[in-house]
């Protein structure tokens, strides 16, 4: 008996239809209440566990910049307006206490010491009229009055005197007729600001014109988070690292913690001294500071181990192979890749991989449930 193909394919078609249906595949997994358990767990490669433990301490590092030393620095602003004569020292000079940084040819201290001259020889004439008039006193010649009169001018030319020798001294002392810009504290010269023949008014002066600093000292500035105020305390050490000596730390000390939070930035300002001996750290240097964490009691594990469910957090722990309890935790500091939890207990095995995979079916059967509600 001969077919024709489309006799075939209407015969093809009604043995399809009068087959028996494929039986449903067994679901791969279980979920009961926060518990999730898979058929298969030899088969569960996508998940990774790690173990809660105690928090063993470490190691805080927190960015910082290295900065002048304020209490060794000082910035040189002219008091007085006038022109630049001659540069005494340069970037990168050694200057003791006093030593002169620069001449300046100033009209304003040539009146000054013109003032401290005249006030000095008017107070010695009213001394030696105040003695002439002590003898006639004595001797009966003046009056009494002409006597007091004669000790109030000695007294008055006497502190005018004292005055514009404080005013000469401010400014440096009596020179040949130009300013001496000198240098108020031995260190190193680490800016200049003017050039020979440079005119200023120390009323325009927003710029030192020399900075001169101690180097061998230097101020670590560092931006710590709210979290971190609890391990930072003053007169507490610090390790310094910088990319520029890997493998080397350099030791510091915690000076000062600020008092208040940056309400823009959410960080608290913290600074640091670093001894630098050898001149090897420089200003305006990016570091990071180290600061040791003791052992704690807290329980902690990696941080790819809490999801957010709905508003909580959780953890899936294992309770035995391919059995997984999603668990509510509360979460506290996290550092280096580490948060730490309540909730869980130590030994506990927390999955850190794939715990989203777990997850995704506990969804439909929180929807199921509300549609039965």
């Amino acid at each position: 008996m001969k077919f024709t193909p489309i006799l075939l394919s209407m015969l093809l078609a009604l043995t399809a239809c009068s087959g028996e249906p494929e039986p449903k595949q067994q679901a791969a997994f279980k979920v009961d209440g926060e518990r999730i358990t898979l058929s298969e767990p030899d088969k569960a490669t996508f998940l990774k566990l790690a173990t809660v433990e105690r928090d063993p301490g470490g190691v805080l590092r927190l960015p910082g910049r290295l900065v002048w030393n304020e209490e060794k620095t000082v910035r040189v602003f002219p008091q007085l307006g006038g022109r630049v004569q001659s540069l005494a020292v340069d970037v990168g000079d050694t200057v003791k206490t006093g030593q002169a940084l620069a001449v300046l040819n100033s009209p304003d201290y040539g009146q000054a010491l013109a003032d401290a001259r005249k006030a000095r020889a008017e107070a010695q004439v009213a001394a030696q009229a105040l003695d002439r008039s002590r003898q006639l006193r004595e001797a009966g010649v003046i009056a009494e009055k002409d006597w007091q009169q004669a000790e109030a001018a000695a007294v008055a030319a006497k502190a005018e005197g004292e005055r514009a020798a404080r005013r000469l001294a401010g400014l440096g002392g009596e020179a040949d007729g130009s300013y001496v810009l000198r240098s108020p504290l031995a260190g190193v010269v680490v800016e200049r600001n003017l050039n020979p023949g440079m005119e200023f008014r120390p009323e325009q002066a927003t710029t030192p014109l020399f900075v001169v600093t101690d180097p061998a000292s230097l101020w670590i500035q560092i931006d710590a988070g709210e979290v971190d105020l609890a391990h930072l305390q003053t007169g507490e050490p610090l390790l310094i690292e910088s990319r520029q000596y890997p493998g080397e730390r350099f030791k510091g000390v915690i000076r000062h913690v600020a008092d208040f939070v940056d309400p823009t930035t959410r960080t608290i300002k913290v600074r640091g001294e670093v001894p630098n001996a050898e001149r090897r750290l420089k200003g305006e240097m990016f570091v990071n500071a180290l600061v040791e964490l003791p052992a704690t009691q807290a329980l902690r594990a990696p941080a790819t181990a809490v999801f957010l469910f709905g508003d909580k957090r959780y953890v899936f722990v294992e309770e035995a192979a391919g059995s997984y309890r999603r668990q509510p935790v509360r979460c506290g500091t996290e550092r280096d890749g580490w948060i730490e939890l309540e909730g869980v207990k130590q030994g506990d095995k927390v999955v850190v991989e794939g715990n989203l995979h777990l997850l995704k079916f506990f969804k439909p059967l929180a929807a199921d449930k509300q549609a039965a509600k």
